[in-house]
């Protein structure tokens, strides 16, 4: 037997959208013998509909006049029902407290929006720290690369230490990922031991632009190892990065044995050249190891790895060279400080960068570090660059560029 009232003193909590429905019965003063057991039986009725948001709390208390509601219902058989009474609905209650995160699907409140650009102002502050790195490394004299990338992986090693403790997330990391943390660590520390060689052989602004190129080399490799598509446009912007690295290099089988506006004697010119290059390719390597390593590692524990293994290759290889050295004065000896400072610095601000924009933005954003490799190189060392090298950088800045802006071109589409 329908009912056609709520009990008194229920209360009622609706976490999704509830969907209410009343029917309104039109009673008549002359029915008297009507049948109040269903509902809406006799008489044209119409129905109202309440939607019920889900942040709000529905509860239908009646305090005191629930004993005549219950009075009421008990009633309804006894003699006197016959005689005509009006039964409404009991008032609903609707109080404008909002629900709690876990009555709301687990949505907690709404975050406050972030600056927009702000991403973008990191990575421009990675690329200030990274080109300050290069000017000081090429200021620094009588110290081999090895012994600076030392104190710059020792640092940075005393700098994730905590960050490792506090997250707990181990010093060693998955066990089927150790191999491709290792590997990770390898060639990340190679890259940057191969680019301060480079600093140190050849023009500064000629070593960074070569070392841009280590986006084309990623895209191939990608796709050799971790079976990517390679596009057409990937092979132009090989063809162009190529082109570039020739006219910084001037072999002298294509410009002759008489070149100008290099920095220092052309057979340093050559081994920095030839070390930078191997530094992009061994940049691309890292990134494909990154790639597969995926995001079931935590950052900080990449890191740690980057640092410790490249402080292990360092300290063995300078060792087998014999090449450590005191600096002269206490002026490099504050530089080799500041080196590893900026560099930790430098770490946390592209880290930040990737996590609040798409890697093509950011990867833009950081070509400004040849502009400023440039100035520096102007301002710091009074050597102008040549034509040669301008259109070298062109054609690689180009190349890095494509491939960003196909890259942040298919990350839209994909989203």
């Amino acid at each position: 037997m329908g009912d056609c009232n709520l009990i008194a003193g229920e209360r009622a909590s609706f976490r999704k959208d509830v969907l209410l429905v009343f029917n309104k019965v039109d009673s008549h003063e002359k029915n008297n013998g009507g049948d109040h057991d269903e509902c809406g039986d006799h008489g044209e009725g119409t129905a109202e509909r309440i939607p019920l948001q889900s942040n709000c709390r529905v509860s239908c208390d009646y305090g005191e006049d629930a004993p005549e509601t219950e009075e009421a219902r008990g009633s309804e058989n006894s003699p006197e029902s016959n005689e005509k009474e009006k039964l409404y609905p009991p008032t609903l209650c609707v109080r404008g407290k909002p629900a709690s995160p876990e009555e709301n699907g687990g949505e907690g409140p709404e975050k406050p929006k972030r600056c927009p650009a702000l991403g973008l102002f990191y990575a421009f502050l990675s690329a200030f720290m990274f080109s300050i790195i290069s000017l000081l490394v090429k200021s620094i004299q009588g110290v081999h690369a090895l012994e600076i990338s030392t104190l710059r992986c020792f640092f940075q090693m005393l700098f994730i230490m905590p960050f490792l403790i506090y997250h707990k997330t181990g010093f060693l990391g998955p066990r089927d990922k150790r191999i491709y943390l290792v590997l990770r660590g390898f060639f990340g520390s190679t890259t940057m031991i191969l680019l301060f060689y480079a600093i140190q052989r050849m023009s500064l602004a000629d070593a960074i632009v070569i070392m841009f190129s280590n986006p084309v080399f990623t895209s191939l490799l990608a796709w050799i190892f971790l079976k990517e598509k390679c596009t057409i446009l990937d092979c132009v912007f090989t063809v162009f990065t190529l082109t570039g690295v020739v006219l910084i290099a001037r072999p002298p089988f294509i410009f002759g044995n008489t070149v100008y506006g290099i920095d220092g004697d052309y057979v340093n010119h050559i081994k920095g050249t030839i070390a930078v290059f191997a530094g992009a390719v061994s940049g691309g390597f890292t990134y494909v190891t990154l790639r597969k390593i995926g995001k079931s590692v935590h950052l900080y524990l990449s890191v740690w790895y980057y640092a410790v293994i490249g402080f292990i290759e360092c300290v063995i290889t300078v060792s087998i060279l014999g090449e450590w050295t005191i600096p002269f004065c206490g002026r490099d000896r504050w530089m080799l400080m500041l080196i590893a400072v900026l560099g930790i610095v430098g770490q946390v601000f592209i880290t930040k960068a990737l996590q609040l924009e798409k890697a093509g933005p950011v990867s833009l954003i950081r070509t400004v570090e040849v502009v400023l490799a440039f100035i520096f190189q102007f301002i710091f060392f009074n050597h102008a660059p040549t034509y040669l090298s301008l259109g070298g950088a062109l054609c690689i800045v180009a190349s890095t560029v494509g491939v960003a802006l196909r890259k942040w071109y298919n990350s839209i589409h994909k989203t």
